[in-house]
């Protein structure tokens, strides 16, 4: 997990795809959800141009067998997705399958460009949110936790 997030802390969306397994799911802070890597990939481009100085501060991890959950906050010039964050991964065969976003914010106030609500366009209500890491951005958060290629 502190991989995938360093690879978002990093803007790699190709680095991200790597850690992803195939049937991916993406449930962001409202509850949309993205399904499939192709699709998280597309919406993690997305998130990346509409925030590009967004970045997430994990301050507790913990591992629960096959997830790992993450408490801390997000950062971002943009008030939107900036605030207190939960993570949860689940990791399986070396691969993120799922990475879920719980926030603080209201959910009136759509923080991720998949959203019809938000600026960056009309797309489909399913997106990732925001998950970077200063703390351990390229640690093992848990023994499946496949190393970045690239």
């Amino acid at each position: 997990m502190l991989r995938f997030n360093g690879r978002i802390t990093a803007r790699d969306p190709d680095g991200l795809a790597r850690l992803m397994s195939e049937d991916h799911v993406f449930v962001d802070g409202a509850g949309a959800v993205v399904a499939g890597r192709s699709a998280c990939v597309d919406a993690w481009r997305r998130f990346f141009a509409a925030f590009p100085d967004h970045r997430n501060v994990f301050d507790s991890v913990t591992v629960h067998g096959d997830v790992v959950s993450v408490s801390g906050y997000s950062e971002c010039s943009d008030p939107r997705p900036a605030g207190p964050a939960r993570w949860a991964a689940t990791v399986r065969g070396g691969k993120i399958t799922r990475w879920q976003v719980r926030t603080d914010r209201l959910p009136e106030a759509p923080v991720h460009p998949t959203s019809t609500a938000h600026p960056a366009g009309p797309t489909p209500r399913e997106a990732p949110a925001h998950p970077t890491s200063t703390a351990h951005p390229e640690g093992p958060a848990h023994p499946e936790d496949p190393a970045p290629t690239g």
